[in-house]
């Protein structure tokens, strides 16, 4: 079973697949060699590949690679000092790889952007060499992330998995007789499932954390403003939103879609964050990461369902149908393109506020189904490689779709024709059918057909 807090990961902005996973992934390298105790490392390589190599400038992941080689973690690195860390690097062009003399380690030239093959497990490849002083390879791993930050090292199983759960299930069919059988919600069998490896007070407190990190990125989204980085020269929005919004209310001047207009305001706060390699929860994937938040928080401000105990209900649920879609289908966007990323959050953020608001477990699937379905076929076309356009306002969509999902779902009983786990296979085999240039490659799509000056 996949940990709620495998798909609920803080870390850094812009890309869950391209920054937080090569990250980890230059991280579990560098340790790697550390405990290998190998007599000399002379210099530190690392070749990219496929969707990595086509966006991985404009995702990060050279950032992110340098930032994992300097012992930095996604959870814990600090937003603010990333600049200057790799500024430094750049100077001295050394990584410290053990108790003896550092490695030799170039950004400019020992991070190779291999634009012409394709590792065989994943387009998200990685692979690190350590090289000995006498220019022989002294350790060799390939690593590959898989999105949503999870990262496989060749050989073994996926990151993130509990090794024993109470209540196992593999699709969504069997997720709702476990509920049926015990006369319990999904977010009992997800909870029931996280004390395999958590105890209650963990679980409780992992879950605050998750949920007060995806509330302190919007209130810093809604106070940022100026250009995003990477030439686009896309202007923040989320401030002039908010404000406009506060100035409406102290006006009695209300539209009647004001609360959409909330939603949006709130998930665009975050992928703003987001874009700008500011802290973000994974919420599956960093592409996707306001959609989760922007609709929990509309739980909070807009529902009088709301309280601390039904925003845990809320997350368990939706990471109990983040799983069934990342083991049955995948969240990557360079597998499946973006209807996995912006597709699985609506399906989880519908299926969160369904529970959160009291609805049946057939409800909640229902919901989920329903959020999925719309987002089926969605292509993962970044202009400039950039998770900016058309990225931060499709998670204002999609947030306000999960709405419009969970809303349809609760005016029924639950009883529809087409199921989840139908949705789901859906979406897994038209993201095989995609071309790879809808795929997190920029080579289709709006990022061809729009120029980036």
């Amino acid at each position: 079973m996949i940990s709620t807090f495998e798909l609920f990961k803080i870390g850094i902005g812009p890309s869950s697949s391209h920054t937080v996973g090569p990250m980890v992934a230059a991280k579990r390298f560098l340790e790697e060699v550390r405990d290998a105790r190998e007599t000399e490392i002379g210099r530190i390589t690392v070749e990219i590949y496929g969707s990595l190599a086509w966006t991985g400038r404009g995702h990060g992941t050279d950032t992110a690679i340098c930032l994992g080689l300097l012992d930095e973690v996604p959870a814990s690195v600090d937003p603010d000092s990333v600049a200057a860390r790799i500024q430094h690097l750049r100077t001295s062009r050394q990584v410290q790889v053990g108790c003896g003399a550092p490695a030799s380690f170039d950004p400019e030239t020992d991070i190779i952007f291999n634009k012409s093959d394709v590792l065989p497990l994943h387009s998200n490849g990685m692979r690190f060499r350590a090289w000995a002083g006498d220019g022989s390879v002294a350790r060799e791993s390939v690593f590959y992330s898989i999105g949503g930050g999870f990262v496989v090292r060749e050989g073994e199983i996926n990151d993130g998995q509990v090794a024993v759960a109470e209540l196992p299930f593999d699709t969504a069919a069997e997720l709702l007789r476990i509920c049926n059988q015990r006369a319990i919600s999904i977010a009992d069998v997800q909870f029931i499932n996280e004390l395999a490896s958590r105890s209650d007070d963990e679980i409780r407190q992992g879950l605050d954390a998750i949920r007060d990190a995806m509330f302190a990125c919007i209130d810093r989204g809604l106070r940022m403003e100026g250009e995003l980085p990477g030439g686009l020269r896309v202007k923040r929005r989320a401030k002039g939103l908010f404000e406009r919004l506060q100035n409406g209310r102290q006006r009695n001047q209300r539209a009647a879609h004001e609360v959409m207009d909330w939603v949006s305001t709130y998930a665009i706060a975050v992928n703003e964050e987001n874009a700008s390699g500011g802290r973000v929860v994974t919420a599956p994937t960093n592409g996707a990461a306001g959609i989760i938040p922007a609709v929990l928080r509309y739980f909070r401000d807009f529902c009088p369902e709301y309280s601390e105990e039904r925003s845990h209900v809320f997350l368990l649920t939706a990471a109990a149908i983040g799983s069934l879609i990342k083991r049955n289908a995948s969240i990557s966007g360079a597998e499946v393109g973006c209807q996995g990323e912006v597709g699985s959050a609506a399906s989880m953020a519908a299926a969160g506020l369904a529970a959160g608001l009291g609805a049946t477990p057939a409800q909640v699937e229902n919901a989920a189904e329903i959020a999925m379905e719309h987002h089926l076929g969605m292509t993962c076309d970044p202009i400039g490689g950039l998770v900016q356009i058309p990225c931060i306002e499709r998670n204002a969509f999609g947030a306000n779709k999960a709405i419009a999902a969970a809303s349809l779902a609760m005016c029924g009983d639950g009883t529809h024709r087409v199921s989840l786990d139908e949705v789901i296979e859906t979406m897994r085999q038209t993201g095989f059918d995609m071309q790879s240039k809808y795929k997190e490659t920029s080579q289709g799509g709006l990022a061809v057909n729009v120029a980036e000056c």
